[in-house]
């Protein structure tokens, strides 16, 4: 039996997935079309950004709420962080953006901060609560 793609991303597997946003992040940005091999580098760029207070990345803290990566090599993320009076709130989104500038093929990265929803320690991935003595 072929094995058929549903058009599920990582990010649709991942622990606390929040719903979608009101507003479709496609036309945030005007991104046109999706590129699935520029998003898998792009997220393995945000795999290299850490929370400074914790040995873990943000991708494994489920610090990254949303992804898209456009066929025109357009990005747009959502990101939170683990408190809002976080010390790095004002630098760690400039971070990210930094790292997935760092992709060959990327042409604009937008990062937008939510608080909403919240994170909380549901959101981590299992690598991330070993890692951190959490389970």
């Amino acid at each position: 039996m072929p094995i058929q793609d549903d058009g599920k991303t990582l990010f649709d597997f991942m622990p606390g997935r929040p719903a979608a946003a009101e507003v479709d992040p496609l036309d945030k940005l005007q991104i046109q079309g999706e590129d699935k091999a520029l998003e898998a580098q792009v997220l393995e760029a945000l795999k290299t950004v850490r929370d400074p207070e914790l040995p873990v990345n943000l991708v494994d803290l489920g610090l990254i709420y949303d992804l898209v990566v456009g066929a025109d090599g357009k990005v747009y993320v959502e990101m939170t962080l683990t408190a809002p009076s976080c010390p790095v709130a004002g630098s760690l989104p400039g971070e990210v953006a930094n790292a997935i500038r760092t992709v060959p093929g990327v042409t604009d990265v937008q990062v937008n901060l939510v608080w909403t929803p919240p994170w909380h320690q549901d959101l981590m991935s299992e690598e991330a609560r070993l890692e951190l003595g959490l389970l």
